[in-house]
């Protein structure tokens, strides 16, 4: 068989094996509005004087009866034409009609109200957030209506009604969960439907505020209260004038808390002289760090070892650790600011030297080497020192 999806969100679409079939509303407007109306009645019978109410209410149509058992045969065959046996799932009784969904036949709204009726039911956060994101993926606009159903605009609204309500309802659960960046996505989504529904702004926005995004916040303020007074001639409701008041204060929250971490990053600063020592943990996260500046940049960087004493030389750790605490005090001295230095082992020190060539790198090692043999002029310690190009230097 056919594989038949029927899509009455946004638009009336039939599609039979990939193949889409749009313009059917425009051939047949009752008989669209009359198969909706079924679908939305979920294989309920529904009696002929029913549907004359909703479709010729008020007219002075001498023969309804006749009118709707012809629209009913003309839907059927407009069915089979795009697939074979499609006709079948609007089924007559005594005086009757509903829709009866095939097994090969999907059905958008009927998959959406089947999912509403779950999600009332579902008390599991894991089971609802599927849920919900199913609604989501249904619901890609209020039902489509050609304007023949007398009730026609009530089933969207409620329809409407029942997919905000699973949006708010997941909402709140990724508030519990502190899914901040998800609300935002959720409630871009739902906006893409109703772009004037204010709790959702106002969701969006308090998401923003909790991501540091105060500013973006605000600009969604901004943006909203134009649509409104566009769109509604209104002005912002108590509940928005309030999640403005809250965005403001956010604002200058994030403002002052960015000023006093830059002048405490400052203090900080100015009160350090020399290079940086660190652990080789976090002397390897800062060589990672620059290779990447160096790519992108193309600057240039050394990496300088000094080491005391020979393996097998038979030095006294004692010696070996006052040697190294000396060789610590001549490099933090001379050193520059933007050095990085670490111990990578017991008689090594390694340096990230940056933006220094080859000709000064060395003379930064004979440098030190010279201070250290002024500390111990007559040691007999042995020093080495090397230098190496990183990144673009070595080009």
């Amino acid at each position: 068989m056919a594989q038949v999806l029927i899509e009455t969100m946004n638009s009336f679409l039939i599609t039979v094996d990939g193949r889409a079939y749009e313009g059917l509303a425009a051939k047949s407007r009752k008989g669209v509005s009359l198969m909706q109306y079924l679908m939305m009645e979920r294989g309920k019978e529904v009696s002929s004087q029913r549907l004359i109410r909703e479709m010729w209410s008020g007219s002075n149509h001498f023969n309804p009866e006749g009118s709707l058992k012809t629209m009913i045969s003309r839907v059927r065959a407009m069915l089979n034409q795009l697939a074979p046996g499609l006709g079948a799932c609007i089924v007559s009784g005594a005086g009757t009609y509903r829709w009866q969904n095939l097994n090969w036949v999907r059905v958008d709204v009927l998959e959406l109200l089947k999912t509403f009726d779950k999600l009332k039911e579902c008390d599991d956060d894991t089971e609802r957030t599927l849920l919900t994101e199913r609604v989501l993926r249904l619901y890609k606009g209020d039902m489509f209506q050609t304007g023949d159903l007398n009730n026609g605009i009530a089933l969207v609204n409620w329809l409407h009604h029942e997919y905000l309500d699973a949006v708010y309802a997941y909402i709140e659960q990724l508030k519990r969960e502190e899914a901040y960046n998800k609300i935002c996505n959720v409630c871009r989504a739902a906006l893409q439907v109703d772009d004037l529904d204010e709790q959702l702004h106002i969701e969006l926005m308090h998401a923003m505020v909790n991501l540091n995004r105060a500013q973006e916040a605000m600009a969604e303020y901004h943006k909203l209260v134009k649509q409104t007074r566009r769109a509604l001639d209104a002005e912002p409701s108590e509940e928005l004038t309030a999640a403005y008041e809250n965005l403001a204060q956010a604002g200058q929250t994030l403002r002052f808390n960015l000023d006093v971490i830059r002048n405490e990053l400052n203090q900080q600063d100015s009160d350090r002289r020399g290079p940086f020592f660190c652990e080789y943990r976090a002397f390897k996260e800062i060589y990672n760090i620059q290779m990447r500046n160096l790519e992108r940049l193309g600057s240039t960087m050394f990496l300088g070892v000094v080491m005391l004493g020979e393996p097998g030389d038979g030095m006294s750790s004692v010696r070996l650790e006052g040697g190294m605490a000396s060789l610590h005090v001549i490099l933090e001295h001379n050193l520059r600011k933007g050095d990085i230095v670490t111990r990578f082992s017991e008689n090594i020190y390694a340096m990230l030297l940056p933006t220094v060539n080859y000709k000064t790198g060395s003379m930064v090692i004979e440098r030190i080497q010279q201070l250290f043999y002024q500390e111990y002029p007559n040691s007999t310690i042995a020093f080495h020192g090397r230098i190496s190009p990183l990144g673009n230097a070595l080009s």
